[in-house]
């Protein structure tokens, strides 16, 4: 029996302890040289020698070689194949990463499971979301995932580190899907209650316009937005914010209102900047000819806007020497008007207009048949909206989609 196994044949051990190997096992091996883009092992216990090649130890094709590994390391490897040319010195293919990348999605797996969090920074962005690496594995967020609203712009994403949920996870795809959504609705909540906390009626703030809408735009506040309606921007009529306004744009605001509530914050810009009646008396006084636009028709007159924020009434009485039933017979919102002022009260915000009054009389000879109807003397201008409704921010994200 001595004779028999002392006359193995050399040859035939090396093919024994070659067969020990199979495809899909994970071995231990040692790092024997670096040649040429790729690692020389030796498997532990089995006399067969294989490679690494660079994309199977890092995703990053620009790294280099020697700063992962070196002679006499010991690495934990999947056998991949058979080696298949010249080139791969040795007798089968093996993988670093591939095992790193099953022992990560089994973590992803385990996370989704215990309904836990994990970091992500996202490295690029696609048509229909966010590309992220969490530790050298690659996931996708969905754009409908990012945000508790529409986010038309995601390049502002690209480098920033997100705290994610694990959506799903399947290893046979490659797929690894995340959502930053309720995370993102739980940190505006939690900033919300914090800004709600400190911010007062009256406050003046210093801060950044976030996004504009038909009706207002809204300031960023640290997390939580504010808006400022269209009719609070400025003393001057505009037809829309971003006629005077742009994202990003850093303003100052006074806080008009706060409902915790509905978590609504009302803010003004023009409230920060010097009223327009106060210098009125310096540069309109009785006599005077102007110019105006007409902004408002009601059945008692026009009020016609002659300078940024300054608006006075043309009575029906002083509109023309003919009889005028209604103001919108013979005018119109946005028309031009030349007409002379007949009063002057700062303090009440009045400015008393004529249009007739520089006009002649083509019934001057003529007994009148009536009196004119008295001017109005507690008249005021509409009240200004403050706020904004679930409606138009519903409203604002049909028009950003």
């Amino acid at each position: 029996m001595a004779e028999e196994h002392s006359s193995t044949n050399p040859m035939e051990q090396a093919l024994d302890s070659f067969n020990q190997v199979q495809i899909g096992d994970i071995v231990e091996a040692e790092v024997l040289s670096i040649d040429d883009g790729q690692l020389v092992v030796g498997i532990d216990n089995s006399g067969v020698e294989g490679v690494v090649p660079l994309k199977e130890l890092t995703a990053d094709r620009k790294a280099d070689i020697h700063d992962l590994a070196h002679v006499g390391d010991k690495l934990e490897l999947l056998v991949v194949r058979p080696s298949a040319s010249d080139k791969e010195d040795g007798s089968f293919i093996l993988s670093k990463r591939r095992i790193e990348n099953k022992k990560a999605y089994e973590k992803m797996a385990a996370i989704k499971d215990n309904d836990e969090t994990v970091t992500g920074k996202v490295t690029g962005t696609v048509k229909s979301g966010l590309l992220v690496d969490i530790n050298g594995l690659r996931g996708f967020i969905p754009a409908s995932m990012i945000s508790d609203h529409f986010v038309r712009d995601l390049n502002p994403y690209v480098g920033k580190e997100l705290t994610l949920k694990v959506i799903e996870v399947n290893r046979a795809k490659n797929r690894l899907v995340l959502s930053h959504k309720e995370i993102d609705a739980e940190q505006k909540s939690a900033k919300q209650a914090e800004v709600f906390a400190k911010i007062l009626p009256g406050d003046v703030l210093e801060a950044k316009v976030s996004r504009l809408t038909n009706f207002g735009a809204f300031i960023d506040l640290g997390g939580v937005d504010g808006l400022v309606h269209i009719s609070q921007i400025s003393y001057q009529h505009i037809d829309k914010p971003s006629d005077v306004l742009q994202p990003g744009q850093d303003v100052k605001v006074k806080v008009l209102d706060v409902d915790k509530e509905r978590g609504r914050i009302s803010l003004s810009i023009k409230a920060t900047q010097p009223g327009p009646w106060e210098t009125v008396a310096e540069k309109i006084s009785v006599g005077d000819e102007v110019d105006g636009t007409i902004r408002r028709l009601t059945d008692f007159g026009a009020f016609v806007e002659v300078l940024p924020g300054v608006e006075g009434l043309v009575h029906v009485s002083q509109i023309s020497w003919d009889r005028v039933n209604k103001p919108s017979d013979v005018l119109k919102v946005g028309q031009k008007v030349h007409m002379k002022v007949l009063n002057v009260e700062p303090d009440k915000r009045r400015l008393g207009l004529s249009i007739k009054a520089l006009i002649n009389n083509p019934h001057e000879s003529k007994k009148p048949k009536e009196a004119a109807s008295p001017e109005p003397s507690n008249y005021k201008l509409p009240d200004e909206e403050r706020g904004f409704s679930l409606g138009d921010i519903i409203g604002n994200n049909k028009l950003n989609k």
